[in-house]
């Protein structure tokens, strides 16, 4: 057994241990298992120090289920660290910040809490492609019910829309999957993988085009790409604030985690003749996102359409096909996952009080709460991409790599730079400026210890991501190295397999 496992299987224990505790110690509980967890987590870092890029590491392949042959095959690189990371720091921050909101159902709602870290884990250190789709499903249920239980009064449609969006991506997933199986003679990632570089597993151009699609398809609702983008803002609007945060931070992320390590490697030839029209999905959803994140009159969906104009960032860095794009693009993923987080957090904090999320039941909120004030507008600057803030490094690592494979993707995609200044000024403009009014001044005020230590390792995150890159950017830029190299690889196999045919 590896540090992997344990982390990997703590949160399914602490999901029972919690559902077996009383309503009164639920809450404590929460927090004691996924403060735990976050740090074993950092005993991850260890073969990451030196910036190397050692393959696989804490690996741990064992058989699961004998006929087919499924696998338990677990391990961890430069591309999922920093994600299952983000997962352990973000799950005690979303037991933070439903200390006091969530008041019925109390334990089963922490509970749900484990169960979505532990199907998130398990996404982001799979290396069996049913193992994946098992912890892929996983999350689906957690999130049904902490949307459809704990959110707001359209909840059940939010939570049956999402269900049902992921759902139909999946079965072509799995499709796929099945397809892939019964070439190969297995689902284990790494061995399809060594047969398609080595020859020994070849697709013709329109089976790796309808393979690459159907993976595609799964990942693009997830990210969720332009246009298949509807089912965000309703879960984003319904879901609780912790819900919003594990949603927006890590959830989204399974989608573009998935287009790097799955539809890159296994089908390069399909993904480079397709790059042109999802980079052009990709700027449409950047430019669409910001524009009607201009004319949202509700906070949630300000920032749920932010998250499709960003996350379509990442996607053009993915498909630039260069070592700078995808670094970028890995790096925005992380960025995304903290300031966009921070954001529904902040925006929870402020429903928590005024009980409307409309931006006009707001206004002059500064003066009742400098200090929120001041955590929203730095969380704001870190958004759009203020240089010494995170979202900088990642952006411009992106537009960077999109400039040397198209420079014509930049010209359209810096719109987004622009236009997300505006809106999320003006948001801040609306909600802090002008003259608080009586209902204001009564119903807010300022930040609480609590709401504090929830924060502050967000606001540390921003600042420490956007001046020492450094830190977190050589595990990504090696494996990053190596998945491009493996693309190439695979095409030149492809290439020389075809021709001697």
């Amino acid at each position: 057994m590896t540090l992997l496992d344990v982390v990997l299987h703590l949160p399914l224990i602490g999901f029972f241990i919690l559902l077996a505790l009383p309503k009164q110690s639920s809450r404590m509980g929460a927090l004691i298992i996924s403060l735990v967890i976050f740090v074993l987590s950092l005993g991850l870092l260890g073969p990451f120090s030196n910036g190397a890029a050692p393959g696989f590491a804490f690996t741990h392949n064992d058989i699961w289920i004998a006929v087919p042959p499924i696998r338990f095959h677990i391990g961890l690189d430069g591309l999922s660290l920093w994600l299952v990371l983000m997962t352990t720091l973000l799950t005690p921050i979303a037991v933070l910040i439903s200390w006091k909101h969530i008041d019925h159902r109390v334990k089963e709602f922490f509970a749900f809490l484990m169960l979505l870290e532990f199907g998130l884990i398990g996404t982001f250190v799979s290396l069996d492609l049913f193992l994946f789709y098992v912890f892929w499903e996983v999350t689906l249920v957690p999130m049904y019910f902490l949307i459809g239980i704990w959110g707001h009064e359209r909840r059940i449609y939010a939570a049956v829309k999402f269900f049902l969006y992921t759902m139909a991506g999946s079965v072509l997933m799995l499709a796929a999957i099945i397809y892939l199986y019964n070439k190969a003679g297995s689902f284990d990632y790494v061995e399809i993988l060594s047969q398609l570089q080595s020859g020994r597993l070849v697709f013709e151009p329109s089976t790796q085009l309808l393979l690459f699609l159907a993976f595609f398809g799964a990942f693009a609702i997830k990210v969720p790409l332009f246009p298949l983008h509807t089912w965000l803002p309703d879960a984003h609007v319904e879901a609780p604030t912790a819900g919003s945060v594990m949603l927006a931070s890590v959830m989204l992320k399974m989608g573009t985690y998935g287009l790097v390590r799955f539809c890159l490697p296994l089908f390069p030839d399909a993904a480079h003749s397709s790059a042109p029209w999802i980079a052009g999905l990709a700027i449409a959803g950047i430019v669409y996102g910001a524009l009607v994140a201009m004319v949202q009159p509700n906070m949630k969906k300000l920032v749920a359409y932010s998250s499709v104009s960003h996350l379509g960032f990442v996607v053009l860095g993915i498909f630039s096909f260069t070592q700078q794009g995808l670094d970028g693009a890995v790096y925005q993923m992380l960025n995304h996952g903290v300031s966009t987080g921070a954001l529904f957090m902040l925006v929870g904090y402020l429903y928590e009080r005024r009980h409307s999320l409309e931006i006009a039941a707001y206004g002059g909120v500064a003066t009742p709460a400098p200090t929120l004030a001041i955590v929203f507008l730095i969380t704001t600057l870190a958004s759009i991409g203020l240089p010494m803030l995170n979202n900088f490094v990642g952006e411009y690592l992106v537009l960077q790599g999109a400039a040397q494979a198209n420079f014509t993707w930049v010209v359209f995609a810096a719109l987004g730079v622009i236009l997300s200044a505006c809106y999320m000024l003006w948001l801040y403009q609306r909600t802090f400026y002008g003259k608080a009014s009586e209902s204001v001044s009564h119903h807010i005020g300022d930040l609480t210890p609590r709401e504090w230590a929830a924060i502050i390792p967000l606001l540390i995150l921003m600042v420490w991501m956007g001046t020492f890159t450094q830190s977190f950017m050589p595990p990504i830029s090696a494996q990053n190295a190596k998945i491009l190299e493996q693309v190439n690889k695979t095409q030149v196999k492809v290439a020389e397999v075809v021709h001697a045919r």
